[in-house]
């Protein structure tokens, strides 16, 4: 259409993606159609179908986008001199909470889309998206940890690709936890998320060949903080 600027492939996608951020987390991901998007970004149909084939494509993308600027910031830990593996996996483990704290309201809008029964596939398509881009982290740290002699493993992709997949198995916990939030039944079921990324924590553990209790995947009040689930308030 008239007045609108031609811009490099790259710039017109993450403008898109911006767009689209914006939309989803005021609006809403249902409430926003592709057309809202290509007027927030000033592009025509033609320019949004050029980078995505629907509303979930964009969605994926816009995920991947920020578990990719994620990897990004935990990237550095790899580096710091005298960490060995088990110190490095908590130290990026760490960090991670870290930044989940912070990018809270964002994953929460992200969760109120997907983990709903009717949006399961998306679900699994954007922890698809999300396993791609962190995979190449934790093959390093648990290379670094077999060749140190820390970690009781044979293969370390195969063991990354195992411990990656444990996430999906969360998938039921958090969907109680969003589903209770603002009713009498938020704590309960924010302690039983909790509980699970513990356990998770330990499968870890063994997996790796490590005594019970080394790596802290999580802490006591962690969901809540997450997913900004009310105390005690009734819908």
């Amino acid at each position: 259409m008239a007045g609108w600027v031609k811009k490099p492939p790259d710039v017109r996608r993450n403008e898109l993606l911006d767009s689209a951020q914006d939309l989803f987390f005021s609006k809403g991901y249902e409430a926003t159609t592709v057309a809202d998007i290509m007027e927030r970004a000033g592009v025509s149909k033609g320019g949004f179908y050029h980078h995505f084939t629907s509303k979930d494509d964009l969605l994926e993308a816009l995920v991947e986008r920020m578990a990719t600027r994620a990897l990004a910031r935990l990237q550095p830990i790899l580096e710091e001199k005298g960490l060995d593996a088990v110190a490095c996996m908590n130290a990026v483990l760490s960090r991670s909470r870290q930044l989940k704290a912070e990018d809270a309201p964002v994953i929460r809008a992200t969760f109120d889309i997907v983990f709903r029964p009717e949006t399961v596939a998306l679900y699994h398509r954007l922890n698809r998206a999300v396993n791609r881009v962190m995979m190449p982290l934790f093959v390093d740290i648990i290379t670094r940890g077999k060749m140190e002699g820390r970690f009781r493993i044979d293969d370390p992709t195969t063991t990354a690709e195992i411990i990656v997949q444990l996430g999906a198995s969360t998938y039921n916990a958090v969907a109680r936890a969003i589903e209770a939030s603002g009713t009498p039944q938020a704590d309960e079921a924010a302690a039983a998320l909790d509980e699970r990324l513990r356990q998770h924590g330990l499968a870890i553990d063994r997996i790796l060949g490590l005594p019970d209790g080394t790596l802290v995947y999580s802490e006591p009040g962690f969901a809540k903080a997450v997913l900004n689930v009310p105390v005690g308030r009734k819908r």
